[in-house]
């Protein structure tokens, strides 16, 4: 939600991408993945920083089955929340437990070879797809500062091309290593700009596909006094399941067709950069992240939460009891 952080990130996988393309080496490339200095650590120690890793990677968004055990665990006693959050990094670290209490299976793993280097550089096109989409949730945050991501990703390339010139000729490469130090500054001194850029105006809030208005509390009790069902999207730019639900099940001719008859206001709440009134609702239907779908009814106290994987008959079915 900052675009601090997404700026931070969507560099942080370019860096990536153009390591697993060959443009410069850590360690002994594929060979060497989980060997960094802070995996070498003794005991626990090493295998706790190289978990971090893999968490930190994979956990920017809630996946659709974990919404609720996450939010769930952010409300219960501590011992309760530590095993929930104990059971999913369990859940991370299984592949390599069950290695760890079955050493044969190692024998099954292929054996290294070439096919790991053409596998690296393969490996790279998805990162390359994970920075420009982070790019975009930047751009979608920041509007015009884009720009400004850009050209420190320019310079994160060149400096790190730099560097990989440098590592090729040992001794011969000074001038190399000062020009990758160079536009390292640069595109850190671009990248900090980056992550200063003013909001996005509200023209740039989440795409949606039918009539909306923006959500607020007043907005849902108005349109409620009125005797309106009221259903409420809340989503983000960088929701992936949002995006999906929204070009699926919220856009389509009978959706469109069944809130008009239904007499429904359709409000969306924006959580791409964080709004602290959306946090405190999502916490209120315990819940740590979006989407949320609710369906407010007249006259009923509470509202309808629908599943996060919607289909069209859920959101029809849904309208159409809220209007009875």
């Amino acid at each position: 939600q900052s675009p601090g952080v997404v700026a931070a990130l969507a560099l942080l996988m370019l860096a990536v991408a153009l390591n697993l393309s060959g443009v410069f080496h850590i360690g002994a490339g594929l060979q060497g993945a989980g060997h960094g200095p802070l995996s070498r650590l003794p005991g626990v120690a090493g295998a706790f920083f190289t978990g971090v890793l893999a968490v930190v990677v994979a956990a920017p968004c809630t996946a659709p089955f974990m919404a609720f055990a996450l939010g769930a665990a952010l409300f219960m006693p501590w011992p309760m929340a530590l095993a929930v959050f104990l059971m999913l990094g369990l859940g991370l670290a299984l592949p390599y437990v069950l290695i760890s209490l079955n050493p044969r299976l190692l024998a099954r793993l292929p054996k290294p070879g070439p096919w790991m280097e053409t596998l690296r550089n393969l490996l790279a096109f998805p990162m390359y797809g994970a920075a420009l989409w982070l790019a975009w949730v930047y751009g979608r945050q920041t509007a015009d500062a884009l720009a400004l991501l850009f050209g420190a990703g320019l310079m994160l390339a060149l400096a790190l091309w730099l560097y990989g010139r440098a590592q090729a000729a040992p001794g011969k490469g000074l001038a190399a290593g000062v020009g990758a130090l160079l536009a390292l500054i640069a595109g850190l001194g671009l990248g900090v700009l980056a992550g200063k850029a003013p909001a996005a105006s509200p023209n740039h809030a989440a795409d949606v596909h039918l009539p909306s208005q923006a959500w607020s509390e007043q907005a849902v009790q108005t349109a409620l006094a009125e005797g309106r069902p009221v259903p409420v999207n809340f989503t983000a730019d960088w929701c992936v399941t949002c995006k999906v639900n929204e070009s699926m099940s919220l856009s389509s001719a009978r959706t469109a067709q069944a809130l008009e008859q239904a007499n429904a206001v359709y409000l969306v709440g924006d959580w791409t950069r964080r709004d602290d009134a959306i946090t405190a609702e999502l916490q209120r239907h315990g819940r740590s992240g979006v989407p949320l779908y609710l369906v407010y009814a007249p006259g009923r106290s509470e509202p309808r939460i629908l599943p996060q994987l919607l289909t069209e008959g859920v959101v029809i079915d849904a309208l159409k009891d809220a209007a009875d």
